[in-house]
């Protein structure tokens, strides 16, 4: 009986899971959203900095447990690895990474710069890690690919954001270059699953969300690169709101699912449309785009909100770390 607590929290470590920082994906998007909303809105920089705050010591608790899973459970992590879905999210941790560098470049430029840094070269390890196990696979079937294999891709679209910032501009335009082009490819694949294929298990269903992450960030990054509204920006943009609506339009089936980590597939994209809507307008200035921020700062805010205390009833009610 005594051992009973050691075996628990020997089990919770090794089912612990690395979907887990698609979190802080999500937290970290809304600290973006409210920094943005600082000097378009005039909102107080009190919310962003509480968020930043609470995401980054969330992103160390999450990485040292992890590193722990590593340490005491390694058989555990390389099931994860070599599992055909779960190996994308690893590079959500490397995201995590250049995301805490765009929100701290206000702060400490330095503490970005070495954020920015070491996030975008492991990214880049881990994009070509996964595109050579996509390549040279001999497990992988048309039913595990789900829009969670954008992350490793999504990734690379992000660098620019801070890239620009810190003087790397070509750097930058390299990153973008492999985010945008090889989304396409992956979004035609995605398609294909969905529309000619088994349909996705009700467990992966949030993650279509994923899906209007690339343009809406692909939109943010190219503004900061071009330093202009173009016509490959507003398709950026309008691509982004469209999946919006033919998603939202989908409400109910989302609403009736129950609740999975994967539910943080929702929050990352809600926050990237937020910013996306917020640089439209302040690049246009006109009514409807102000209105669309606002509406589209509100959505994030609240779904991240419930998402956020959500998780911490399926931590409590230890729900999550559990076989699957």
């Amino acid at each position: 009986m005594s051992n009973l607590p050691e075996q628990t929290s020997a089990s919770k470590l090794e089912h612990f899971p690395i979907t887990f920082f698609a979190m802080i994906m999500g937290m970290t998007g809304l600290t973006l959203v409210w920094e943005k909303a600082t000097t378009v809105f005039a909102a107080p920089p009190i919310i962003g900095h509480i968020l930043l705050t609470l995401t980054a010591c969330l992103f160390l608790i999450l990485a040292l447990i992890y590193l722990m899973k590593i340490m005491l459970k390694t058989s555990a992590v390389v099931e994860e690895f070599q599992h055909p879905i779960k190996l994308s999210f690893f590079p959500a941790f490397s995201i995590n990474m250049i995301l805490l560098s765009i929100a701290t470049l206000s702060i400490s430029e330095q503490l970005s710069f070495i954020l920015w840094s070491v996030g975008t070269a492991l990214h880049l390890m881990l994009t070509i890690y996964v595109l050579n196990q996509w390549i040279h696979h001999i497990k992988f079937q048309v039913i595990h690919m789900t829009p969670s294999w954008f992350i490793p891709i999504v990734g690379n679209i992000l660098v620019p954001i801070a890239g620009v910032e810190h003087g790397y501009t070509e750097l930058s335009w390299f990153f973008f270059s492999i985010g945008i082009i090889y989304w396409i490819v992956l979004k035609t694949l995605v398609l294909n699953r969905m529309m000619f294929h088994d349909p996705m298990p009700q467990k992966l269903l949030p993650t279509m969300f994923i899906l209007i992450a690339p343009p809406a960030v692909g939109f943010v990054s190219y503004m900061k690169l071009n330093g202009e509204l173009d016509n490959f920006a507003r398709i950026l943009f309008y691509a982004a709101m469209f999946l919006l609506i033919l998603l939202m339009s989908q409400l109910p089936r989302f609403t009736r699912i129950k609740f999975f980590l994967s539910w943080w597939a929702y929050s990352f994209p809600l926050a990237a449309s937020a910013i996306a809507a917020q640089l439209m307008y302040v690049t246009l200035g006109q009514p409807f785009y102000y209105y669309l921020a606002l509406g589209l700062i509100s959505l994030a805010t609240v779904v991240i909100t419930l998402l956020f205390f959500r998780t911490l009833l399926a931590v409590i009610r230890n729900e999550i770390c559990v076989p699957e």
